[in-house]
């Protein structure tokens, strides 16, 4: 019994070493972690900023018909982004719109940021909505304007609504930028499958697998903190 354990963890211990040591390839997963965070942080950036402007756009032209070009606009965004595969998206923004882009990072980043703005948009549309519009009133009689009002008293009410559902988003979108190996990026997932070529062996992607395991247990235990903080905080 004794050898056969000793043999299992011999051939275990060969693998990892062919598989993430030997000719440094751990450095791969790691550049493609590099990567993957990068993109993940970016695009939800981009995506933050995409989704207030239409979130406010789109408060705004509810109860003013002279907005309602843009309003028509924000639709034709959110409808043709959540419509259409990422992927697809992927592809044609490397090679249509951006097809002497020499770096696909870029553009990826780019890409997957649009695409979150089209889902954070309705997620603070939700949160801007959900703020008593006693809150808006009491604003306006206080002298403020509508873009004072939004920024000063509805924001940072909705702020507390949306945030958590913005860190789902983060961690959907983390996931999401696994497919950008289809534009030549090296991410996590690229990384591990490039390595599996070439030892013909598995273990790679199920180190990957883990990483992202471990990096969705860690944001989603901080969500929950975050969620109890902001609960503390209305309760006073």
């Amino acid at each position: 019994m004794q050898p056969v354990l000793l043999n299992a963890f011999s051939d275990f211990g060969e693998t990892l070493y062919e598989n993430l040591i030997a000719e440094d390839r751990y450095k791969m997963i790691l550049g493609g972690l590099g990567n993957t965070l990068l993109m993940a942080i970016g695009a939800t950036l981009i995506g933050v900023a995409i989704g207030l402007v239409i979130a406010i756009v789109k408060y705004f032209a509810s109860d003013n018909k002279k907005l309602w070009i843009l309003d028509k606009l924000c639709d034709v965004y959110i409808t043709v982004i959540r419509g259409t595969p990422i992927v697809v998206q992927l592809l044609i923004m490397y090679t249509a719109i951006f097809a002497a882009a020499s770096n696909g990072l870029p553009v990826a980043i780019l890409a997957f940021g649009i695409n979150s703005g089209a889902y954070v948009a309705e997620i603070i549309r939700g949160g801007i909505f959900a703020v008593d519009k006693g809150q808006t009133e009491a604003g306006r009689s206080l002298g403020l304007n509508k873009l004072q009002t939004m920024r000063h008293i509805v924001l940072p009410q909705a702020f507390k609504n949306f945030l958590p559902a913005l860190g789902n988003e983060f961690i959907a979108l983390l996931k999401e930028t696994s497919v950008a190996g289809y534009i030549a990026v090296r991410d996590l997932t690229k990384a591990a499958d490039l390595i599996r070529g070439r030892t013909f062996n598995s273990t790679s992607l199920f180190t990957v697998a883990l990483i992202y395991l471990l990096l969705v247990m860690v944001m989603t235990k901080g969500l929950k903190i975050l969620e109890r903080r902001l609960s503390k905080n209305d309760k006073r």
